[in-house]
């Protein structure tokens, strides 16, 4: 352990709930050989603080203005303003020191270069980190193999590897390893991919994403009768994809491969998959399952701030920051609770304050580049020449209720819009600031920062959206810019521990109201919503919707306004009832393509035994 933490932290300790206490002693907090927290949650932000701080040693800063620093980024976080992403308030100061959350790893098509990965994969989750991984370059199924005159197992067999491995390490890790696998549309084994998370124990730490470019997109609202193409990654060859082959056995041999000769009849091409029959396909195992979602991939790459350096391939785990092969970012959230005042009588959000916190978590996050132990060697290269950053928000939601604003409404969905239109151009300005006393990000030169926005900046790319599962737990506060699950739930976490989680904001008005009591508070766990409890006001029900409440359109309206100001993407999940159709999840899916989202992930309540946030 550090030597600084044997001291007291450079000020107040943080005003932490009993669940964010127990989170943290159960997961980030030091312990001894025995199992015992031998730190406080103060200690663990000094650490973190400290480690930021000795990051300015290296643009000049004298010892006098690296305390500082020490004490501006220590009340940052303890303020709970802003926290980074976990692996930063896990690892600073530790063994590890690995503190970023994203990563993206290459899968190249050779039995060498697919278990390489295996073994950076491993030492990046060992660490705490995500994974992604796009599994377009893997040879299909059957292909033959040079060195061996064999053929291919195809890219389902590796990518169980890829599981599997994580299962291995998830036991010595501070969480359980995540993971993102992505394969285009085009892919001859898509079949396979769409349906191997149907099987609900299969791949059970990996979220998956199909990738969809936009010709494919126009084929399909213009008609989607035109047949659905796809190419050998090795050969170049392009196939139909015969109706008769069985999904999850098919071989490259089992296709049609295409020749300049026309098929002969209509009869002949109704025997292969249309653009809208995969279209269906990806619609019906997103409604049963939750998967696959779907990547916009030539969307990403239009935002792809270093497109002379590659196209971005795959994205994190939660799908909120695409990431070059090789490349990795670290993820932090403002609070956004935390600025909302009252003048007069009048509530609205402290933008002048807001601002200021904005400028000291990009500079707290682009220190963290520095002072980052990347386990792979590669992504030390990758990271330090472009440093990405991924500043975001949680609390949207309890804002949203301390400003008496429903989620669910055109004034929630401005309001969401001019938050991140507000964040994205404080972050830049924070960033372009940096850029004037550091220098600019090594590969701006041939960045679109240059090219095309005529902009000096410290990162790459600076905003994006996470999910901030447990940072917003520690923070007491609504999860990244999703509505809330619920008023009341259960919470289940690593190892099976349970949380009852009430929502602070609604249990303030209904006290100050008169209406809180104990028997209200089961009513709510049991049903999920107050939306059916009479006695309750009608603004109060207005304004107080949880996730379910909220019909799918506007759900993914808030997710395209908050993509209108986002370097990269962002993440959230469209929420359906149970009774909810498969033509419901067809319409979500097209919509967020039309308003402009990088991608759609959608939950259908009740589609898997096991959730992470329950009722009774």
């Amino acid at each position: 352990m550090a030597e600084f933490n044997t001291q007291p932290p450079p000020g107040e300790p943080p005003v932490l709930t009993e669940n964010a206490i127990t989170i943290l002693q159960s997961r980030y907090l030091i312990k001894d050989e025995q199992g015992n927290c031998i730190e406080t949650p103060a200690q663990m932000l000094s650490r973190l603080a400290s480690l930021v701080a000795k990051a300015e040693i290296k643009y000049g800063a004298t010892e006098s203005e690296v305390k500082t620093w020490y004490r501006k980024f220590y009340d940052l976080m303890a303020s709970l303003k802003f926290l980074p992403n976990s692996p930063a308030l896990m690892n600073a100061n530790r063994p590890s020191g690995m503190l970023s959350a994203c990563f993206v790893l290459p899968i190249e098509d050779s039995i060498e270069g697919i278990f390489e990965t295996i073994k950076q994969t491993a030492l990046i989750q060992k660490a705490g980190g995500g994974t992604g991984f796009s599994l377009d370059r893997l040879r299909p199924t059957g292909d033959r193999v040079a060195s061996s005159g064999g053929t291919t197992s195809g890219p389902i067999s590796f990518w169980r590897v890829f599981s599997e491995t994580t299962d291995a390490i998830q036991q010595g890790a501070f969480r359980r390893g995540a993971n993102m696998g992505m394969m285009s549309v085009e892919h001859p084994d898509i079949l396979k991919f769409l349906h191997a998370k149907q099987n609900l124990k299969a791949f059970t730490n990996f979220n998956i994403s199909v990738k969809i470019n936009d010709d494919w997109m126009e084929k399909l609202l213009e008609a989607g009768n035109s047949s659905h193409i796809v190419i050998n990654p090795r050969t170049g060859h392009r196939y139909l994809l015969p109706r008769r082959i069985d999904i999850g056995r098919y071989a490259i041999n089992d296709l049609h491969k295409l020749t300049d000769e026309p098929l002969q009849s209509s009869r002949q091409a109704n025997q292969f998959y249309t653009v809208s029959d995969i279209w269906k396909m990806i619609v019906k195992c997103a409604h049963r399952t939750g998967e696959p979602g779907v990547a916009f991939i030539d969307r990403i790459n239009h935002d792809n701030p270093t497109p002379s350096l590659g196209k971005i391939e795959a994205t994190n785990p939660c799908g909120e920051q695409p990431l070059l092969p090789y490349e990795a970012c670290t993820l932090g959230s403002i609070n956004l609770t935390k600025f909302v005042k009252s003048d007069n009588g009048k509530k609205d959000l402290d933008w002048p304050a807001l601002a200021e916190t904005i400028k000291l978590a990009a500079r707290t996050l682009d220190n963290i580049i520095d002072v980052c132990n990347f386990p792979v060697t590669d992504t030390i290269r990758l990271s330090q020449a472009n440093r990405k950053i991924g500043l975001g928000v949680m609390g949207f939601a309890d804002c949203l209720f301390l400003l008496g604003i429903a989620y669910d409404s055109q004034q929630g969905i401005e309001f969401g819009e001019s938050v991140m239109r507000f964040i994205n151009k404080s972050a830049r300005d924070a960033s372009h600031e940096l850029a004037n006393l550091r220098g600019p990000f090594p590969n701006w030169n041939d960045s679109i920062w240059r090219t095309e926005r005529n902009r000096k900046v410290r990162n790459a790319s600076i905003t994006c959206i996470a999910p901030t599962g447990t940072i917003s737990i520690i923070a007491n506060c609504s999860c990244g810019i999703e509505p809330a699950y619920s008023l009341v739930f259960i919470r289940r976490i690593l190892d099976d521990l349970k949380m009852l989680q009430i929502n602070p904001v609604f249990k303030q008005v209904a006290k100050k109201r008169g209406f809180y009591n104990k028997k209200l508070e089961e009513k709510i766990l049991r049903a999920g919503s107050i939306q059916k409890i009479p006695h309750l006001p009608g603004r109060i029900r207005k304004i107080f919707k949880c996730a379910y409440d909220i019909k799918p359109e506007w759900h993914v309206q808030m997710q395209a306004a908050f993509q209108q100001h986002c370097d990269a993407a962002v993440s959230k999940t469209i929420n359906f009832s149970e009774k909810a159709t498969v033509a419901a999840v067809d319409k979500a899916y097209k919509l967020a393509y039309h308003l402009g989202c990088k991608g759609i992930t959608i939950y259908r309540r009740h589609s898997r035994q096991s959730e992470p946030m329950t009722l009774y």
